[in-house]
């Protein structure tokens, strides 16, 4: 029997003629994936806007807080939690830009389904006070915030996953390969020295023996690599899975790990003048990670590959995103008041108990009768729906051009 021809490792330029045709073609689907996959978007906006926002504590930010980018997150243990799952885009700078990011994301994904306005409204207000809410200790519990179906759902799913589950899913199956096709291609023989070497190193093998009790002193060895064609925003980076076997043996799921290994790039989130952060872009990750999801943070090492920073982490089977594209009149504020919350508790985490009750204080301060959030937050989201509709059927007349 013939074997099937080894797949051609496509160039640098086909490479990103193709990410780039993708990723336009993931953003004309909807106008919430345009918001997520247009972040720069947000923050032009946010330089021109004459909205005055008010200026939070310096602390680590998400800076592309939307609903695909929170989701359940274990540790090393498999204690879950609903925490921020991408931090490619953090920085220290304004709370408030993931506050008005999350309110846009919400608020478009109302439209998308085909919400009425008010809805949209008590949605924002909702928001608000799931935010506040993580400030105040003496209310501040998650379960007084009530935990919507959809995360109920999602968190019942993470909780009963395992290798296989995982393996099935970005694997197709158990075997100790990476399948190629449309979400993985080929790497070069360069890349895929380089990956090599870079595992053969104590610190980034020991990524892969922290979890799941694994021995500390397990030999590390690639089984398997290949480019991952994952995310929108993300799209056209370097970006690569990776099999490993820690210690021998292949053990049903056991002793393989699948490590994701993700470019870092410039923040388009803008940062307080005078933060102290690291330098280096796969550094800067790691750090918000650690500051907003430990449970992320803890997982995740910053390296150099191809001359570049990229950032090392262990996927896990209970690492899942929310996904909602579609929501329910009766869920909305429930959905919107509890990913507040969730993100308000990450900001929280990182201030002093005096911060907390100052930055409480002027949130509350900022109120207004007709509504019940502040106006910069209605306003923001207002703005910025209208004007990512507008995008949005630009960047779908400019695709089908291109298309045709």
């Amino acid at each position: 029997m013939r074997k099937p021809p080894k797949p051609k490792v496509p160039d640098f330029e086909s490479r990103q003629t193709l990410l780039t045709a993708r990723r336009n073609a993931k953003m004309a689907r909807s106008t919430h994936a345009y918001v997520r996959g247009n972040t720069s978007k947000f923050y032009d906006w946010l330089e021109q806007a004459e909205i005055r926002l008010p200026q939070g504590p310096a602390i680590w930010i998400c800076g592309d807080c939307h609903t695909g980018n929170l989701g359940p997150v274990a540790d090393a243990n498999k204690r879950i939690e609903i925490q921020m799952r991408d931090l490619d885009q953090t920085v220290i700078g304004n709370p408030v830009h993931d506050l008005i990011r999350l309110g846009l994301s919400l608020a478009t994904t109302a439209r998308g389904s085909a919400l009425p306005g008010v809805t949209t409204i008590n949605m924002i207000e909702a928001l608000f006070e799931g935010y506040v809410r993580a400030f105040d200790k003496d209310r501040a519990a998650a379960d007084e915030c009530g935990k919507p179906e959809v995360v109920r759902v999602v968190m019942r799913e993470a909780v009963r996953r395992s290798w296989k589950h995982l393996a099935r899913e970005r694997l197709e199956d158990t075997q100790p390969t990476i399948p190629f096709g449309s979400r993985f291609w080929p790497v070069s023989k360069e890349e895929r020295a380089e990956i090599d070497a870079l595992f053969e190193k104590a610190t980034y093998s020991k990524l892969a023996t922290i979890l799941r009790d694994r021995p500390d002193t397990g030999h590390v060895t690639v089984l398997d690599a290949a480019y991952w064609v994952k995310g929108c925003s993300s799209l056209g980076r370097l970006r690569y899975a990776v099999l490993l076997d820690v210690d021998g043996g292949v053990v049903e799921g056991d002793d393989l790990c699948l490590i994701d290994i993700k470019e870092g790039v410039k923040a388009a989130a803008p940062r307080y003048p005078g933060a102290n952060m690291p330098r280096d872009n796969a550094e800067r990750v790691v750090e918000g990670a650690r500051n907003l999801s430990p449970h992320l943070g803890e997982r995740m090492r910053a390296a150099t590959l191809q001359g570049r920073p990229v950032i090392l982490r262990e996927l896990l089977p209970q690492d899942l995103k929310l996904e909602i594209e579609h929501i329910g009149q009766e869920q909305a504020q429930e959905v919107a008041r509890y990913l507040a919350f969730v993100v308000g508790e990450a900001h929280a985490r990182q201030m002093d108990n005096e911060t907390r009750r100052s930055w409480l204080a002027e949130l509350r301060r900022a109120k207004t009768k007709s509504i019940d959030a502040p106006l910069w937050l209605w306003s923001s989201i207002v703005e910025l729906v209208g004007s990512h509709e507008v995008g949005y059927l630009e960047h779908c007349r400019r695709y089908a051009l291109s298309a045709a």
